[in-house]
């Protein structure tokens, strides 16, 4: 882990909620698809966030979804807002994606747990990986949703990739799936045991995602998140 200089590129609303922050590193940046930065607030206040770009990358992008004017992230937001350089300590984390492993990927994400899933999605493009891609990002309405078109012309990329956003409450025009993010999986494939799944969102949705999996099969050792280490 390295404590990089960034220039803020630009900050930009990609919801009412969420915000898009580009960052541009003073230095070489060297760190794994799915892993994740503290943002440095102080030397005694660090917060994480995951890494929404792909390695090689020349910016590095942070998606932060921010409830209320005084909330943990919003503090970020104002942070990023009033300071064009800031301070990030890079890489952390144990659930990036296992770059070796020939097992289809199975990528699931609640809400700005998305930025997970992302960075992995786009660095398997990148490297025209042929194997299956499977990706499922789960928001409560379809006002919560951004950049779906991106987002689908890079997994149709993928020789064997496919995009999956569901809506828990939708709208009478929203044409994609609609239920729990981890049920509609659990509709749509049976033999989950074959694939390697990583997890991304708030942590009850991440446990209730492992527990309903391993009851229908998956192998807790081809399991990724990093809620695991707190739930």
């Amino acid at each position: 882990m390295k404590e990089i200089q960034c220039q803020v590129q630009s900050i930009t609303a990609l919801t009412e909620y969420v915000y898009k922050i580009l960052l541009k590193p003073a230095e070489q940046v060297d760190f794994l698809p799915g892993q994740y930065l503290n943002f440095v607030m102080s030397d005694e206040d660090k917060r994480p966030f995951s890494i929404a770009s792909s390695p090689g990358d020349d910016l590095i992008e942070l998606q932060i979804g921010a409830f209320g004017a005084d909330s943990y992230p919003m503090q970020v937001i104002e942070f990023i807002k009033e300071n064009s350089q800031v301070t990030i300590e890079i890489p952390l984390g144990n659930a990036a994606l296992k770059t070796d492993s020939e097992r289809p990927a199975l990528l699931i994400a609640g809400g700005t747990g998305f930025s997970y899933i992302k960075s992995m999605f786009e660095y398997l493009a990148k490297q025209k990986s042929t194997k299956e891609i499977l990706v499922y990002w789960g928001l409560r309405d379809p006002s919560a949703c951004y950049e779906l078109e991106k987002t689908a012309a890079t997994i149709e990329q993928l020789a064997h990739g496919k995009f999956n956003p569901v809506v828990e409450t939708p709208h009478d025009d929203w044409q994609g799936r609609i239920g729990m993010v981890h049920k509609v999986v659990m509709k749509d494939i049976d033999n989950l045991g074959d694939y390697d799944i990583y997890i991304a969102g708030r942590f009850d949705m991440v446990g209730a995602v492992r527990d309903d999996f391993i009851a229908r099969g998956a192998n807790i050792n081809h399991m990724y998140g990093d809620a695991f280490a707190y739930i």
